[in-house]
Order: structure tokens, then C-alpha cells, then sequence
């Protein structure tokens, strides 16, 4: 079976986007409002609901995105027997909760652009990026709580996932900000401290994804255990490859202001972290002073990227990206029964580290 990833994102995609508009449509009128919020003690204003919230998410989904995170949920439960039409409602768990963490980290970063365009909160200012960002943490549970399908006890078991999932996050994020500051020892960072960093970072989401839909096809806590397990580390071959992009992807990189916006971020990715262990003395304290400057210039920039590929750090990245896939997969793939979700699910895994873009 030949499997079109990218076909297959495109497709699940107005699917994905129509459960989204479900919980917050374009345009919020006086019902979209009762049946999120219930009767009102006084009165409503949905114009004002829709400029500061509707307008805002929209304008970002709109701009792209892969939607990847909801696709690996829907891939897993069909895989392990379920209907994905039975859960379209709870997409909006990973994908929305995703989104208030880049439009966050937009904010922290300080960053300019985000999938082609000026970042939310240059568009709409920042106070209502925040609160669109805070809004969509908690504005995804109204598909647990809409519930109709499973019983409590399921559904209780899924609160629990993505709360210890959102916990992770801010652990993850809180590191990866110190690091880009250039504090606490974060020019020795080992790889297993990088890799925790991003297990919870970024592979928390994907693993949120994995995890409720191994506890919704009703599965035991050892299988949504291991199912989590192999989503964190897509999650994190994922980020790998989006950082290898960001240095020398140029059609990625076309979409995010020229190469090596991580460099500007002071980004120590496992690039940098290869690097730094490699690097001759000279050569290391040229990259953590570049590291360390936030330069917008992109002839500084280039340099580091050239320090980075002289000790072939994209090359050891890029091998690591394919051995945690390939580990990733052979730990669930005599659990799955053969089907097209598993089929799917496999070369799902091994485009996330293909990709181009």
C-alpha cells in the first residue's frame, strides 16, 4: 500500500477545521454562546467574542499549519479499532492546545513571523494574543464535557491525560527559555537534558494525542502508556527535523524570515548540543557568542550555521531523527492488527522526518 501523507493531512484537514467551528465558530452569534457558556445572567455580546477571539484563531489557522497532531490521534484510534468519526469532536484538544502554545511562544520569543505572516501579536496586538492563548488551554475541554458517547469513567481518565500533559508543557517551555538566555549551564547541555527538555515541550502534545485515543478506544493503562510513548518520540524526531529546516531548509525557511531564526533565539537544539560537545575551543566560543547575541543578521547567523555543519551536526541529527523513529515504531507494531489506519500510521511516522517543509 502507497500511502500520500501529505494527501492524507489534506483531507482529514476541513474535518479537523469543521470540529473547530463546532466550539468557536467565525462569526459567534447568541446560541454558539449558550452552548458554551450557557444562559446568560445578563446579556451576551458575540461581536465582541468574535473580534477578540473568532478573528484572531481564524486569521492563524487559516495560514496553514498541518494539523498533525489531531491526524495521529484520529490514525491511532481507527488503528485500534475505533470509528475516527466517533471522536472528531476531541481533536480540537490537540490541535487548539498546540496553537495557544505557539501563539505563546510567539510572544516570549519575541519572534515576527509565524507560517508566512507577522505573528498574531503583531497583527492584533498582545493582549488579545494572550488571551486567545489562554482561551484555547482551556476552551478544548468543552469536548469532554459535551460529551455524549463515552462513559465518565473514560471521560475522567482523558481529563487526567491532558492536564498531566499541560503541566509538561510549561516544565518544557520553562527549560527551553532558560537555555535560550544562555543560563544554567546551557552551554553543557547533555543530550539526555535536551531530550527531556523536549519530551516535554514538544512531544507532550503529540503524546496527548496518543494517549487519549488509546484511553477512549478503551485500551488498559499499559497500552496508553506505550502508545504515549511512541507519539513523545515522533513528537521529538518531529522538532529535530523542524530544526534541521530551520538552518538549512530554504523553502522552510522562505516561511520564517530567512535561515536561522533559531540561531536569533539562541536556540540550543540538538545541533547546537552536537556541536558544542564537537566543536574545537575557538569554534564553540564563536558559536555560544553568536548564540548569545539574539543577531537578526543573517551573514552572523550563516556563520553559525557553517560552525554547525563543519562538525556534521546535521548529518548525526538527521540519523537520530530516523534511529528514534525506527525504534518508535517496532515497540508497537506487533500491537496493531493489519489495516490501512496502520499502514497510515507508519508512513505518518516516517514523513514527519522527510518532510521539507
Amino acid at each position: 500500500m502507497v500511502v500520500d501523507i501529505e494527501k492524507t493531512l489534506e483531507e482529514m484537514r476541513p474535518k479537523i477545521d469543521k470540529a473547530i467551528e463546532k466550539f468557536v465558530p467565525r462569526k459567534f452569534d447568541e446560541e454558539n454562546l449558550k452552548f458554551i457558556l450557557g444562559k446568560p445572567s445578563y446579556k451576551y455580546t458575540p461581536e465582541a467574542i468574535t473580534e477578540a477571539i473568532s478573528k484572531p484563531l481564524w486569521d492563524y489557522l487559516d495560514r496553514g499549519g498541518k494539523r498533525w497532531r489531531p491526524v495521529l490521534f484520529l490514525l491511532i484510534y481507527e488503528a485500534l479499532g475505533g470509528n475516527p468519526d466517533d471522536v472528531l469532536d476531541f481533536v480540537i484538544l490537540p490541535e487548539l492546545i498546540h496553537n495557544s502554545t505557539i501563539i505563546h511562544d510567539d510572544l516570549e520569543d519575541l519572534s515576527e513571523e509565524r507560517r508566512g505572516k507577522p505573528a498574531l501579536h503583531l497583527v492584533f496586538g498582545e493582549d488579545i494574543a494572550i488571551n486567545v492563548g489562554d482561551f484555547l488551554y482551556f476552551l478544548p475541554f468543552m469536548a469532554l464535557m459535551k460529551n455524549k458517547k463515552f462513559n465518565k469513567e473514560r471521560i475522567l481518565r482523558a481529563y487526567e491525560i491532558c492536564l498531566q500533559e499541560l503541566i509538561r508543557v510549561g516544565i518544557g517551555q520553562a527549560t527551553d527559555i532558560i537555555w535560550h538566555k544562555g543560563l544554567c549551564n546551557a552551554n553543557n547541555v547533555s543530550e539526555e537534558e535536551y531530550f527531556q527538555m523536549l519530551v516535554n515541550k514538544t512531544g507532550c502534545i503529540a503524546r496527548m494525542s496518543a494517549r487519549l485515543a488509546a484511553c477512549l478506544a478503551g485500551k488498559d493503562e499499559k497500552e496508553i502508556e506505550l502508545f504515549g510513548r511512541f507519539a513523545e518520540t515522533i513528537g521529538t524526531a518531529f522538532q529535530i527535523q523542524d530544526d534541521i529546516l530551520n538552518l538549512i531548509g530554504e523553502e522552510f525557511a522562505a516561511r520564517k524570515g530567512g535561515l536561522g531564526e533559531d540561531v536569533t533565539e539562541g536556540k540550543r537544539s540538538l545541533l547546537v548540543v552536537h556541536t558544542l560537545k564537537k566543536a574545537s575551543e575557538e569554534d564553540r566560543k564563536r558559536l555560544i557568542e553568536i548564540l548569545n547575541m539574539h543577531t537578526k543578521d543573517q551573514k552572523i547567523r550563516d556563520n553559525a550555521i557553517e560552525i554547525i555543519k563543519k562538525y556534521g551536526s546535521i548529518e548525526y541529527a538527521k540519523e537520530k531523527a530516523r534511529s528514534l523513529i525506527k525504534k518508535a515504531w517496532g515497540e508497537i507494531d506487533n500491537i496493531l492488527p493489519e489495516s490501512d489506519a496502520k499502514e497510515k500510521l507508519k508512513a505518518f511516522a516516517y514523513y514527519l522526518i522527510e518532510r521539507k517543509i
